[in-house]
């Protein structure tokens, strides 16, 4: 029910709906969440349910994945790393037909640079994202960092996740490896509440959206961080869209 260690190709959760809360808001929901789900079995903290996460996020020069031209609004190359681990994981994250599917790799940070200048051998940890990353002209655009809660529960369905990202933050990317700088804040006063699932909304989010009246919006940490900095001009573009997905 956490995040998979392995490089196959897998559909953990077939939906997943995100909604963006004031802190007054998210603290009831925390604590809802902390007796109704068990805590993420690879988190700590006092609630044994934290964790930071810092990715840095690719996209082409001309933006492709920031405005969805095509296969890029579908897919998004990302490298993932949490809290002050030497280990980071290479991630291709792909929806089709509502369909969440996810690969990735783990790698030693000391291996990044090789991302960047071609060394990495064929049949490598890395060597799939790399000649992704060639195929489609992707580089390092920019580095997010967050704190995240997240709990899970089994159900008869499969498994379910809750989490809540908080301290949202983002500066331009460098190149194949994580800054210790911590960047510009790019959601003041907001959470972002994200439910994971396998086809039809559990009875428990259920509940949890008709307590709180929870409106599902469309939303992305990468073009709300390439918005913020600058890194790009979005005439055409909504960061935020208010969006109601069909649910049972």
């Amino acid at each position: 029910m956490s995040p998979s260690t392995d490089s196959r190709e897998n559909r953990e959760f077939a939906t997943e709906i995100k909604f963006l809360i004031s802190p007054a808001v998210a603290e009831p929901i925390r604590d809802w969440a902390r007796v109704q789900l068990a805590p993420d079995p690879n988190a700590s903290g006092e609630a044994r349910d934290g964790y930071q996460i810092t990715s840095l996020y690719f996209d082409t020069e001309q933006f492709d994945v920031f405005h969805r031209r095509g296969s890029f609004g579908r897919s998004k190359y990302r490298i993932r790393r949490y809290g002050q681990s030497e280990v980071a994981f290479l991630e291709r994250k792909l929806k089709t037909r509502g369909l969440l599917t996810k690969r990735r790799s783990i790698v030693q940070l000391t291996e990044m640079e090789r991302l960047s200048n071609g060394k990495i051998e064929q049949g490598g940890e890395g060597y799939w994202f790399h000649r992704r990353l060639r195929a489609r002209s992707l580089s390092p655009v920019c580095e997010i960092s967050y704190r995240r809660t997240a709990r899970v529960a089994m159900t008869q369905y499969g498994s379910i996740r809750l989490t809540l990202d908080e301290n949202v933050r983002a500066l331009p990317a460098t190149g194949f490896w994580f800054s210790d700088q911590d960047g510009a804040l790019i959601l003041k006063d907001q959470i972002i509440l994200e439910m994971k699932f396998r086809f039809e909304l559990p009875a428990l989010f259920k509940h949890l959206v008709g307590e709180f009246a929870l409106i599902p919006q469309s939303f992305s940490k990468y073009r709300q961080s390439a918005t913020v900095l600058g890194l790009q001009c979005p005439s055409d573009s909504v960061v935020l869209e208010n969006r109601i997905p069909e649910y049972a």
